[in-house]
């Protein structure tokens, strides 16, 4: 399945050829010395084009630092000028896209906690009908890869084609290593189902310290990601919001520095290898296939031989079983036991499915 959107290559709306773009500056504009501090040391490294800066914090509980507000936008309007970086800002209802435009803001964000409501994502596509501006929108906090399709098909149906999605990982209830699991095979899907959206990846936000900044944000670009959204702060242990993943200009120089930016094709000898070993894949799938079609066979002839017999679908026993002998096997081939145990969960579901179908077509519910 692939969407459809009306959207402009990334180039023809940002002019910059370097690889990677990158995105930076604090986590929230806390004053004016902070941001102009901030962007003067960031605008010297050269792939630094686009300044970002929170003007509006949603945060959790009333209290906290929520942000400065229209005067932010002010600052912003300095810093381009002096500069000559791009801005942008995130904006979460109508009243700060008006603001946001009044300023010159060059580029609106949408944050991952609005893009869950749907009613919030309308109300910011209808205040954009016949503007002509750059809007990126953050995955949702929950992993729900149609929500974050449904809200880039509302901006773009206001008539916005400059359009680019940011990765910044998802909530997860099991612990992980990061503030917010990356579930890398969402973003690999949004780009399969849109190849021409740029994607630009938040590492800042995926991992929620300095410490993992590197990992992540080489992985990003290893899957062919657009650029990247870092957090770069003047003074980080004195930041006022999220001082644990800011860093320093230097420190993100120095990081971008050490990324190893990757061929999307190599020569003409790279190329037939490839292709030889993904001719391979195509047949082990092919067969893969055929192997699964022919136990869904077994499967519905096990089916009609229960229901004939009045036997129970679910056999607890043999499905343990089976689990224990199949995980067994796998392990020795040198698999991962957490894709087995979920191949022989979608496999189980599956079958079980298919006998209850056969079950109710007897008793003339199908």
């Amino acid at each position: 399945m692939s969407v459809k959107l009306d959207i402009l290559p990334l180039n023809h709306w940002l002019n910059t050829d370097v690889t990677p773009l990158i995105i930076s500056g604090p986590c929230s504009a806390e004053s004016e010395k902070q941001v102009m501090d901030t962007a003067r040391a960031v605008s010297i490294i050269p792939n630094v084009k686009i300044f970002r800066a929170g003007i509006w914090k949603p945060r959790t509980r009333p209290g906290l630092f929520e942000g400065v507000g229209i005067e932010g936008l002010r600052w912003l309007g300095k810093i381009k000028e002096e500069t000559g970086l791009l801005t942008t800002v995130e904006v979460a209802n109508p009243s700060h896209v008006e603001a946001a435009l009044k300023y010159g803001i060059d580029i609106l964000w949408i944050g991952a906690r609005t893009v869950v409501n749907p009613f919030s994502l309308q109300d910011l596509a209808n205040v954009l009908k016949g503007v002509d501006v750059p809007v990126m929108v953050k995955n949702p906090v929950n992993p729900d890869l149609n929500l974050w399709i449904g809200a880039l098909e509302r901006i773009n149906r206001s008539g916005i084609k400059k359009i680019a999605a940011i990765h910044r990982g998802f909530y997860f209830f099991d612990k992980t290593p990061y503030r917010n699991a990356p579930m890398w095979e969402i973003p690999i899907e949004l780009k399969r189902q849109i190849p021409d959206l740029p994607v630009i990846c938040d590492p800042s936000h995926i991992c929620g310290d300095r410490e993992s900044l590197r990992d992540i944000s080489q992985k990003a670009l290893d899957l062919e990601m657009n650029g990247l959204m870092i957090e770069s702060h003047i003074n980080p242990q004195h930041a006022l919001t999220d001082p644990q993943q800011q860093i320093t200009p230097a420190h993100l120089k120095e990081l971008i520095v050490s990324l190893i930016i990757r061929e999307e094709k190599g020569n003409i000898e790279f190329e037939s290898k490839l292709e030889e070993l993904r001719t391979e894949i195509d047949k082990l799938d092919a067969e893969l296939i055929n192997i699964l079609a022919r136990r869904m066979d077994l499967i519905d002839e096990i089916g009609k031989y229960k229901r004939d017999h009045n036997i129970t679908i679910l056999q607890l026993k043999r499905w343990s079983n089976i689990v224990r002998n199949r995980l067994n096997t796998g392990l020795d081939s040198g698999l991962n036991k957490e894709f087995l145990q979920k191949l022989l969960e979608i496999v189980h579901t599956e079958s079980i499915q298919r006998q209850a179908d056969i079950y109710r077509e007897r008793n003339g519910q199908v």
